[in-house]
Formats: structure tokens, C-alpha cells, sequence
């Protein structure tokens, strides 16, 4: 119960630097097809999340603006009683599922040879390559094209990406939780937080970086071309293969998906995409 408490403590603190999960107006910017419809897409003076714009230049900046808002400003207003509601709910339902965590593991680890070729095929490496791959292969198109919106989305794809990692990277280096994997055969999932690896590039489970980053990639471009309704379903669903894959591969225990996608979603929707 020590550890739980504990770690309760660590999950409310998390939430409570995530951006704000308020209620703004979206605009219809279509595909854009050639600079002159970028720019009338983008809709310039827009505070719409769809028309953020950002540049190589002001890359930097934003990231640091980012970090500013994650970790100061956002637990600043939240002590002010502001935002209660949605990070009550998110600290809330990762806190059930750690709770649930210690009796779903086993029937995954129970029918892993079932899911042999879905893990093979969403194993690490390649659900990795496949959400750096998303941006990456947005941005060659984009300036193939001289598309400069389709470039600002992979940038901030890329934006997204890295601020949703730094908060994941900092929450696993405290929480040195371990990995379902790394449970042995016959033991219980019990008492995995603060046992793990000290590394939290590999011997920390929570959250799932892997959920974060896709989730956040995915969030960017549904945003931005929310118009095309296949993009969004698209973008969504493999961000959420990509997360299920973590849980059937005993990478990572449900909660710790659950709270990577939140942050991923929320980092981005309301601080990345955010009008700088």
C-alpha cells in the first residue's frame, strides 16, 4: 500500500503538468494543394489549432515554451483551482488500471504464443520506425510539393513528439517500474513500481513512451487534416495498434499505455498546437 500511495502521488503529479483540456473552435483547412492554398488554409491571425504555424527557426523557442508551460505554468494554474475536473479524471482512470493491471497481465502472458505474428509485426524497432516514419515521410512529401503546410505539420509532429518524450522520460525515471517481461514466470504483477531498471530508456515501464509518441504524432495530423475523414480514423488507429502492441508484447501493463496516450493527446492538442 506504501508503494501505491506513492505512486498515486507520482501519477497526480504528472497529470496535473499536462496541458489544459479545454474546449476550442477548429476551422475546415482542406488538403492544401500548392503554396497559395497553404497560405489560405492556414488562415493567418487564426487561434484555430489546425493553423499553428512553426518554422526551423522557431523550432527551438517553441520547445522551450513547451517545457515552460508542462512543468510551471500548467501546475501553476491547476494550484489555483483551475483544470480540476480533466486531470481528476485522467490520474483517476490510470489509477484504476494499475490497480486492474496485476489481473489482466497474466492472460496476456497466458495467450502470448496466440499473438506471435502481431507482435512480430509491432514488435519494437518497427513501431518505432513506424511513428518517426509518419512526419518523416510528411516532410520529404511536403517539400517535394512545396507544400509549406505539409512541412509545418511534420514539424510539428516532430515538436509533439519530443515534448511528450521528455515527460515521459522524467515520470519513468521516477517511477522505476518494472516490465511485465520482466515479471517471472509464476509470480504475480505486484509491487512492479520502484523495482525496475534505473535506466528509464529501457528498465522503466511507466508510462509507455511508445503510446506517447504516437498518439501525439497522430494527434498533429488528424488536427490538421481533420477534413478528410479517413485521416483521423487512419492516423488514430494505428497510434492504437501501435499502444495495444506494448501490452501484448508484456512491455507494458495497461495503465502505463493509458497514461502514455493521455499525455501524448494532451500535450498536444493544448500546448503543442496551441497559437504561440
Amino acid at each position: 500500500m506504501t508503494a501505491l500511495f506513492r505512486v498515486l502521488c507520482i501519477l497526480f503529479a504528472v497529470v496535473a503538468c499536462t496541458p489544459e483540456l479545454a474546449n476550442s473552435q477548429t476551422t475546415n483547412p482542406q488538403w492544401p494543394d500548392s503554396p497559395s492554398r497553404t497560405r489560405e488554409a492556414n488562415g493567418e491571425g487564426s487561434d484555430s489549432p489546425a493553423n499553428r504555424q512553426v518554422s526551423w527557426r522557431s523550432l527551438p523557442k517553441d520547445f522551450v515554451h513547451d517545457q515552460k508551460a508542462i512543468w510551471l505554468l500548467f501546475p501553476a494554474q491547476l494550484a489555483k483551482g483551475h483544470h480540476w475536473l480533466p486531470t481528476l479524471a485522467i490520474a483517476g482512470g490510470t489509477a484504476g488500471l494499475i490497480v486492474a493491471d496485476s489481473h489482466a497481465m497474466p492472460y496476456f502472458r497466458t495467450h502470448a504464443r496466440n499473438l506471435d505474428d502481431v507482435n512480430d509485426t509491432f514488435d519494437a524497432p518497427i513501431t518505432t520506425a513506424e511513428v518517426i516514419g509518419l512526419p518523416a515521410s510528411l516532410l520529404v512529401a511536403g517539400y517535394i510539393r512545396h507544400d509549406s503546410y505539409q512541412v509545418a505539420t511534420a514539424l510539428l509532429a516532430g515538436e509533439a513528439y519530443a515534448d511528450s518524450a521528455v515527460v515521459d522520460l522524467a515520470v519513468k525515471a521516477i517511477s522505476r517500474r518494472k516490465r511485465p517481461v520482466d515479471v517471472r514466470p509464476g509470480a504475480p504483477f505486484n509491487d512492479t513500481f520502484f523495482s525496475g531498471g534505473k535506466s528509464p530508456f529501457k528498465g522503466s515501464s511507466f508510462p509507455s513512451g511508445h503510446a506517447a509518441g504516437a498518439f501525439a504524432v497522430a494527434t498533429v495530423v488528424a488536427t490538421r487534416y481533420h477534413t478528410h475523414r479517413w485521416v483521423p480514423w487512419a492516423v488514430y488507429g494505428l497510434a492504437a495498434a501501435v499502444s495495444l502492441s506494448r501490452i501484448t508484447t508484456s512491455a507494458h501493463f495497461p495503465s502505463d499505455v493509458f497514461l502514455g496516450a493521455a499525455l501524448g493527446c494532451t500535450i498536444t492538442r493544448y500546448q503543442v498546437l496551441c497559437p504561440q
